[in-house]
């Protein structure tokens, strides 16, 4: 395709059509020539903003942007009502390809209620994959909203589901050939499969109505980027049980065989929270079907621990994401 904006036809034809998904606090939503979306609130009710860009991905592009900037309103305790998309094209692309993209990504709006409000799509010579930058917008009451800084000494940290498996399915589909030499098909398939526990709204929704103090969306840089992050936002110190922290056996083979370490892989999918009472709050994800697990606790100070059995050793700043390793290697 020609560079410079996608042609109105295409448009219409690729993007406009492939839209279904409609929320009611949507009053202006895509259009040919509409620069702004309009979302109305009640005047008890926060407007929520997040943007994330999906860079590490080539597989199911469309539905992983979509999922985590939901996943980033719900850490705020937010519903997720819309997105603004920014997609960037190579040359090469052409429009079954841009058709594609915008049905991956209206499948996860569907799925998760939420609408694709407009956007911009756009051919360069900038970009040699498609790249999608998502701003996610969502709602919610003002006695509800949750920040990443609200954890205080003495709270409990806990995990949703398991450490690294965004990373994990990423890998296992983008080197899947590689990978079905060394392990069972069987491995890898689940492997791939872990896209399926990347949603974190419901545990989010959940955590918010037990109180919780504090939530942070486990992303790049793993869960000890996420605890770094979380513990330098509320201005606390950490002790951690590294045996505790759960983890997938196909992420432990998967890191092993690309020398990865998971504690720094690219998690979506797993919410770290804070809370006064972590057990009660195990207790209510667990019933609703949702894998949790106490790792931990915040302390007064500013150290950062990480206890393995007898050992110890102290959470560093957060290093580049184990993911990009595997694109130099192998």
């Amino acid at each position: 395709m020609e560079i410079g904006k996608v042609p109105e036809n295409v448009l219409k034809r690729a993007i406009f059509r492939q839209i279904h998904t409609k929320r009611r606090e949507v009053l202006v939503g895509a259009g040919v020539g509409e620069d702004c979306a309009a979302v109305q609130l009640a005047p008890d009710e926060v407007f929520v903003l997040s943007t994330d860009p999906i860079t590490g991905s080539t597989k199911d592009t469309g539905r992983l942007a979509v999922q985590i900037t939901a996943n980033d309103l719900a850490s705020a305790g937010a519903e997720p009502v819309g997105i603004l998309l920014t997609v960037l094209l190579p040359p090469s692309a052409d429009e079954p390809l841009i058709r594609e993209l915008m049905q991956e990504v209206e499948s996860a709006c569907e799925e998760l209620h939420i609408q694709a409000m407009g956007g911009h799509t756009e051919i360069t010579a900038a970009v040699n994959q498609p790249l999608l930058s998502v701003t996610g917008v969502g709602k919610v009451k003002k006695n509800c909203l949750v920040t990443t800084g609200g954890a205080r000494p003495g709270d409990d940290v806990v995990v949703s589901k398991w450490i690294g498996v965004e990373g994990t399915s990423i890998i296992a589909k983008e080197k899947e050939e590689e990978l079905l030499k060394r392990f069972p098909r069987s491995l890898v398939e689940e492997a791939k499969g872990f896209d399926r526990y990347l949603s974190v709204v419901p545990e989010a929704a959940l955590a918010v109505k037990s109180g919780v103090s504090a939530m942070h969306d486990v992303t790049e840089g793993g869960i000890y980027g996420a605890l770094w992050e979380l513990a330098e936002a509320s201005g606390v110190g950490l002790e951690i049980d590294l045996k505790a922290i759960p983890i997938r056996q196909e992420t432990v083979e998967i890191c092993e065989y690309y020398r990865l370490n998971p504690y720094q892989l690219i998690s979506s999918g797993c919410m770290l929270m804070t809370s006064a009472d972590g057990h009660q709050l195990v207790r209510v994800l667990k019933k609703a079907g949702i894998p949790a697990t106490l790792i931990g606790r915040c302390v007064e100070g500013k150290a950062k621990k990480i206890i393995n059995g007898e050992d110890e050793a102290y959470l560093e700043r957060p290093k580049t994401d184990e993911l990009y390793k595997i694109y130099e290697s192998h």
